[in-house]
């Protein structure tokens, strides 16, 4: 008889399966393109093997503020952390299955009132709250890779958590990665929300992409 998979078990193999830079990481530079609405921006970008980054030749201060955002938001979700480290404080139960196949989690413990949906060993939507806001992430674009999988399109939108009114436009983005000496990395991202009312677009560009040292695989 087959064994039954837990809430647990569910939630731990789509944590597993996401692509994570591993120890070995040297970092890369690259030249970066930014475009917020209808200005452009040009610099180089630097993220160590530490995962910290540094920007060159970018004076604008709005469009440095941008893409710090946008690294710190690329580089955080590279960071390889143990499923015990990030949710061993934390129980999980099933919930309902959607239309899709997508399987709800919902979790106790250190982070009560969370939730996700996992589909095909990828989480597809996140349900957190973060300080004084809820985050809803909805996953609808992945690229899988020997190692993991990317997310290449979400959408994010904020909440109240009193009241669970959506707070300000919702925001989505479009990741495009490519392999560079075994290292996936994101060469592309569009982000389009709405500023009053208006639709806006911003997209970072990076290319000339060099790792920093040599790779050891």
């Amino acid at each position: 008889m087959p064994q039954t998979l837990t809430a647990q078990d569910l939630f731990r193999a789509a944590y597993d399966n996401r692509y994570t830079w591993d120890d070995q990481f040297p970092g890369y530079c690259a030249d970066v393109l930014l475009r917020i609405g209808e200005q452009t921006h040009t610099g180089q970008v630097q993220i160590n093997p530490d995962l910290k980054f540094e920007i060159f030749n970018l004076a604008d201060q709005t469009a440095q503020h941008a893409l710090k955002s946008q690294l710190w938001e690329m580089t955080i979700h590279r960071v390889r952390h143990s499923f015990e480290e990030t949710h061993g404080k934390n129980t999980f139960e099933l919930g309902e299955t959607d239309a899709t196949g997508a399987v709800e989690i919902h979790v106790g413990g250190a982070a009560m009132g969370n939730r996700y949906k996992v589909r095909d060993n990828t989480v597809c939507f996140v349900h957190r709250q973060i300080r004084d806001v809820i985050v809803n992430i909805h996953t609808f674009g992945t690229q899988h890779t020997p190692t993991g999988y990317l997310s290449t399109g979400y959408r994010s939108i904020y909440l109240d958590p009193q009241t669970g009114t959506q707070k300000g436009a919702a925001t989505e983005f479009e990741d495009s990665f490519e392999e560079i000496d075994g290292y996936y990395l994101l060469t592309r991202r569009v982000i389009r929300t709405e500023e009053k009312g208006q639709p806006a677009v911003t997209e970072v560009q990076f290319t000339n992409i060099t790792l920093l040292g040599p790779v050891d695989k």
